[in-house]
């Protein structure tokens, strides 16, 4: 799994169980910047119970046992019957924002999914998320339409990326 070493103490990014007190805290946190950013029906965020099921690998980014950031891929089926990735729940505590846990919880996502054979990762994210959109976009994610459940929302942006291979 990736990890980074920094000053303090190495980052570490790894598979996780979200049921913990600490990651219920930092989910119960994301929850809480979603409400207020965004109305209810743009709000697309799945829980702990569906962050549990076998198609999900959930990753938490913790420095000193702290966690500080999460994301998981979720292993879905497309209208076509093709198997991809989406990206749920992707989140970094604000005073962790400039540690690049962002890019390494990217890397053990694409890393997993490629694992699983997955040929394309697809994410819905907010407009006002710029941080988010300007990660994805360096990791090579496009804009798309909406994917699965979801329908066009002037608040939402879709992308994907295909691995290739």
């Amino acid at each position: 799994m990736p990890t980074r070493t920094t000053e303090a103490e190495a980052i570490i990014v790894a598979l996780d169980d979200p049921d913990q007190p600490e990651i219920l805290s930092l989910l119960a946190e994301s929850d809480a910047w979603y409400a207020a950013n965004y109305p209810a029906e743009s709000n697309h965020l799945i829980d702990v119970a569906t962050l549990k099921q076998p198609n999900v690998a959930f990753f938490t980014a913790r420095q000193q046992r702290r966690v500080l950031g999460c994301g998981s891929i979720v292993r879905m089926l497309g209208r076509d019957g093709e198997a991809y990735g989406e990206i749920k729940r992707m989140y970094v505590a604000p005073a962790a924002r400039s540690l690049g846990l962002g890019r390494l919880l990217m890397q053990a996502l694409e890393g997993h999914a490629a694992g699983q054979g997955l040929a394309c990762i697809r994410l819905e994210t907010g407009v006002k998320q710029p941080e988010a959109i300007g990660l994805y976009r360096a990791f090579g994610y496009v804009e798309t339409g909406p994917f699965g459940a979801y329908r066009l929302d002037p608040l939402s942006v879709f992308m994907e990326k295909c691995l290739g291979g």
